[in-house]
């Protein structure tokens, strides 16, 4: 199995078409979407150039307590991705470019959105650059004021996967405990039998006089592909995720790794059949507040497009629930998103209306959920093919992002879009 950047922007369907002439874009854009005269329930706040500002956000956002939020490109300002914040201002938004990666020492191509640490910084991964198989990187904000419009902030790497059997090729969100260690995954690398390119791992950097101390605690084997996703933490400590192509079947599990001893050990929750339960888990699990956890699958269910599940636990084990099934030909590729009455809500890649994605909403009620289509994309100026999360902001409005489409001609089928969703 391979993660280059080439086989990846393949997977996602994406692909950068060369310019004559260089993009001439404003770095810190106003975007004219008025939220006070707001026509429509969807509305594009941000169209990607290709240029400076990056292309194909497709990794969702994240949002901070001012309501900014915060996102990642895959491609695009020199070449090699980028961080962006985007801000709402009197009848607009604001673009600022972050953090442009040169594909050096300092990384290339961040798939995962970037998130917030206990110390209110960013913190991200990038799946190639660094030396030899991608990195984990910390953003911070010009230690002394600025004196130009545009301050790029500054990045500090934690770690570089220069050695394969430590892993290699991070492509999933970092994840904190409450002492401040960081956790995530790698899709390939490691010591195990799955031969030269590994089978992946869940690695911990551990904090500590300043720096920073890698550790793989558990390391996937044969049977066992790389996970794509990162994990999430329970109250104890506990660590859960998804494999999408390993278990019983090849069709992927949801594990659990707990901590014991000077090690972790694996427990199995679930196997896929890739029948009407789903296939392939590719974007994580979340928890409810009764402890039940919520995922997906990207293909499989009744209608081949994937599906949304639960798992309940019980007794020492875990019961398996189907939540719902689409209909096309890919479903969702990130982790869902609950509200405080428990709706769930998330995207799908390639099912919805017209074959180019959707964003969804599932409402329980007597022991059945009710599925509503908020967006169907089209592929055109409205976007294209999302596979990241979704974020609400303090009214309930929904954002997110699509990996293509939009207005940006320096892109086969659109350099993607920041959107918004309005109940």
């Amino acid at each position: 199995m391979t993660s280059t950047k080439q086989n990846r922007n393949w997977f996602f369907g994406i692909s950068l078409r060369a310019t004559s002439a260089a993009l001439a874009i404003a770095l810190m854009l106003t975007v004219v979407a008025s939220k006070a005269a707001q026509a429509q329930t969807y509305q594009v706040i941000y169209n990607f150039t290709g240029g400076q500002d990056g292309a194909n956000p497709g990794a969702g956002l994240t949002i901070d307590r001012g309501g900014n939020f915060y996102g990642t490109a895959v491609n695009g300002g020199v070449g090699n991705g980028t961080v962006f914040k985007l801000s709402y201002k009197g009848s607009g938004w604001i673009f600022t470019p972050l953090y442009d990666f040169a594909g050096g020492d300092d990384g290339a191509a961040p798939y995962a959105r970037v998130i917030f640490g206990l110390d209110g910084s960013l913190y991200g991964t990038t799946e190639s650059g660094g030396g030899v198989g991608g990195t984990v990187f910390n953003l911070k904000p010009q230690p002394t004021a600025c004196k130009t419009a545009l301050c790029p902030w500054v990045e500090t790497l934690l770690y570089r996967f220069n050695d394969p059997s430590d892993g290699s090729n991070p492509s999933a969100e970092v994840a904190f405990d409450q002492a401040g260690n960081l956790y995530s995954t790698t899709p390939d690398g490691g010591l195990s039998d799955c031969g030269i390119l590994g089978c992946g791992v869940v690695f911990e950097l551990t904090s500590s006089g300043g720096g920073w101390t890698f550790s793989a605690p558990y390391t996937f084997t044969n049977g066992e592909t790389g996970p794509t996703a990162g994990v999430i933490l329970d109250k104890a400590g506990n660590l859960y995720g998804s494999d999408a192509g390993g278990g019983d079947n090849g069709n992927g599990t949801v594990y659990e790794l707990t901590p014991s001893g000077s090690g972790w050990t694996e427990n199995t929750l679930y196997n896929f059949q890739s029948g009407s339960d789903g296939r392939r888990p590719t974007g994580g699990v979340i928890f409810d507040q009764s402890g039940n956890l919520y995922g997906t699958t990207e293909f499989g269910g009744w209608g081949g497009g994937g599906t949304v599940f639960k798992l309940t636990p019980s007794g020492g084990s875990w019961t398996y629930s189907l939540v719902y099934s689409f209909t096309g030909s890919r479903g969702p590729l990130g982790s869902l998103a609950m509200d405080l009455a428990g709706n769930l809500y998330g995207t799908t890649y390639a099912d919805g209306a017209y074959g180019a994605g959707s964003v969804f909403k599932l409402t329980p009620s007597n022991g059945s959920w009710t599925y509503t289509s908020l967006h169907d994309f089209t592929g055109g100026s409205n976007g294209a093919n999302p596979y990241g999360n979704v974020v609400f902001d303090s009214h309930g409005n929904i954002y997110g992002t699509a990996s293509a489409g939009g207005t940006g001609l320096a892109c086969s089928g659109g350099c993607g879009v920041v959107w918004e969703i309005t109940p």
